[in-house]
């Protein structure tokens, strides 16, 4: 009965976590459509500096979230173009990682527990306990959303906070590097930018991939 319950369970928080994503995109795609000859965008770079703001605490509490933030920070390359729209996007992730840091820290592994499966927490466990901040850098890279990341190493006692910002807002500069090439690449029709933002996805998603194949084995 309590495998049933449990079952149930699951099944309602990934189905809203699929509703949540869909709608997400959606949004996305639409602040596109409709903003097909930037007047959207300039309205949004006309709020100054709230506007900045505003877009830094959106990428941070979407980061908290199993939802993809890609689609928000190519939304943020096209209204502030390559270099703000990359900092802005790095800036929020490295900020909701300090948030979960002291969510985790305040409310205990309750909360984790309710969002991050068990081979996770074993997976990126292990990879801290044996190479210590290299370990965690490392854990990463590897194939496993970074907002999950970020509960687990938040909740282990022995991490401390320098460790895990640096490692945080580390990681995330491969792969937003990758994500403005390929917007680059597409955006301005440069094959060749857009190559090279793929190679470095592939790159950074690759390294992920075969670290965690020789972790399994």
């Amino acid at each position: 009965m309590t495998g049933i319950i449990e079952a149930k369970r699951n099944i309602s928080k990934y189905a809203w976590t699929g509703v949540l994503i869909t709608t997400f995109v959606l949004l996305i795609a639409a602040f596109f459509y409709f903003d097909r000859r930037n007047e959207i965008s300039v309205f949004i770079r006309a709020w100054g500096l709230w506007g900045v703001v505003f877009a830094i605490f959106l990428m941070a509490a979407i980061c908290m979230t199993p939802i993809p933030s890609e689609g928000l920070v190519v939304l943020y390359l096209k209204i502030y173009g390559i270099y703000e729209g990359i900092f802005f996007a790095w800036l929020g992730s490295t900020l909701s990682a300090l948030a979960i840091f002291i969510i985790v820290r305040v409310y205990g592994q309750m909360l984790m527990k309710r969002l991050i499966s068990p081979e996770r927490f074993n997976t990126v466990d292990n990879w801290i306990k044996g190479k210590g901040s290299l370990g965690l850098l490392v854990a990463r890279l590897l194939p496993i959303p970074a907002f999950a990341v970020n509960y687990i190493a938040g909740a282990m006692p022995s991490m401390k906070l320098w460790t895990y910002l640096w490692t945080a807002a580390l990681s995330m500069i491969p792969y937003y590097v990758g994500t403005a090439l390929v917007f680059l690449g597409v955006a301005r029709e440069t094959w060749i930018w857009l190559v090279l933002g793929i190679v470095a996805l592939i790159i950074f998603w690759g390294t992920g991939y075969i670290l965690n194949k020789r972790h399994v084995k």
